[in-house]
C-alpha cells in the first residue's frame, strides 16, 4: 500500500484568552514597582506596612472626588493604623497629575488598565444605571459645580477612553503580598468607607 505523501497541517489555534477573574482573601499579588503622577515610586506590597489598593474611574471623576474627600480628612488617621493609601484611575497621567495633586497620598495613572484586568477589576452599565448609586452622583456633581465656581476644580476631559461605567474595587495588601480583604463594588459609589477600610486592618492584625 502506498503511503500518502504528507502534508503540513496548519498550526493549532491559540486558546481564547481567559477573562480577568477576581481576587479573593488568600490569594497573592506579585512584588511591583508603581510610579505615581507626582512623588516617588513606590513597592506594592509594601515591606513595612499594609496597602490599601483602590481602583477609581476617570480623572476628574466627581462620584470619585466625593469618595476620596472623605479619605483625605482622615488620612493622618489612616497612616496611624499602619496603612498606606494607593489610587488607581485609568486617566493618562499627564491628565490625572492636573486633578489629584493636592492629594496627600499616591495616584497612579492606569490608562491601559492593565492592573485592572490583573486585579479583575470591571466595567459594567449598572455603574451608573444602579439607583443605590445615584445620591453620591447628585452630590458629587454638585460639590464638583461648587468647586469650579470657587475656581477650585477643573472639569473632567470630554472623551474618556476608557470609558465612564467602571466599578470600583478595594484591596487591602499585607507586607507578605497576601490579600487580607476586598471588595468589588457593585454600581458607582460601592466602596469601603473609611472605617469598614480600618475594621478589614485591625480584622488583620498588626504588621510583624
Amino acid at each position: 500500500m502506498r503511503t500518502p505523501p504528507s502534508r503540513d497541517l496548519p498550526s493549532p489555534a491559540p486558546p481564547p484568552r481567559a477573562p480577568s477573574s477576581r481576587l479573593a482573601p488568600g490569594d497573592s499579588v506579585p512584588v511591583r514597582t508603581l510610579v505615581p503622577v507626582t512623588g516617588p515610586p513606590l513597592a506594592v506590597p509594601d515591606p513595612a506596612r499594609a496597602v490599601h489598593v483602590q481602583f477609581r474611574r476617570f480623572a476628574g471623576c466627581p462620584v470619585c472626588n466625593l469618595h476620596l474627600r472623605s479619605v483625605v480628612l482622615r488620612h493622618e488617621e489612616i497612616e496611624r493604623a499602619g496603612i498606606r493609601e494607593v489610587v488607581l484611575f485609568h486617566s493618562p497621567a499627564e491628565e490625572l497629575r492636573a486633578h489629584v495633586a493636592h492629594l496627600p497620598f499616591a495616584v497612579v495613572a492606569d490608562p491601559a488598565k492593565e492592573l485592572y484586568a490583573e486585579f479583575g477589576v470591571e466595567a459594567h452599565r449598572r455603574a451608573l444605571l444602579d439607583p443605590r448609586g445615584w445620591p453620591a452622583v447628585v452630590r458629587g456633581v454638585a460639590r464638583s459645580a461648587a468647586e469650579l465656581l470657587r475656581g477650585r476644580g477643573r472639569l473632567p476631559a470630554a472623551a474618556q477612553p476608557a470609558g465612564r461605567t467602571g466599578l470600583p474595587a478595594d484591596f487591602l495588601i499585607a507586607p507578605d503580598g497576601r490579600i487580607t480583604a476586598a471588595k468589588y463594588g457593585e454600581h458607582v459609589y460601592d466602596q469601603w468607607s473609611v472605617d469598614e477600610l480600618l475594621a478589614h486592618a485591625a480584622a488583620a492584625g498588626p504588621v510583624p
